[in-house]
């Protein structure tokens, strides 16, 4: 009889995602999001970035997201290679449009 082996990917440690969502959520909800980085660009949105172990915690943080109701625009894993996403429009002071 043949065994088969299951193909894995090669553990490469936490990769980076950036998740951007509509609303702006200030500094404070950084803990609520696993110390994860959370900033608001002046468009309206708020990127929340950072190292995120493997998928079953991409999806326990999506849905968080999706428990706060706010919409979400998009879900990107970051290369290793790629700069820290940095937008022009970035404000830098915090803000909290959002329950405490």
């Amino acid at each position: 009889m043949t065994e088969r082996q299951n193909p894995t990917p090669e553990h490469r440690g936490a990769d980076r995602y950036e998740i951007r969502l509509t609303g702006h959520l200030d500094a404070r909800w950084t803990d609520w999001f696993d110390g994860l980085a959370v900033s608001c660009d002046s468009d309206g949105t708020t990127l929340i970035s950072g190292p995120i172990a493997d998928q079953a915690a991409l999806h326990g943080l999506l849905q968080r997201v999706r428990d706060l109701g706010l919409p979400l625009v998009s879900v990107r894993q970051v290369e290793d290679d790629e700069p820290d996403q940095t937008h022009p429009t970035r404000e830098s002071a915090p803000h909290n449009h959002r329950g405490d």
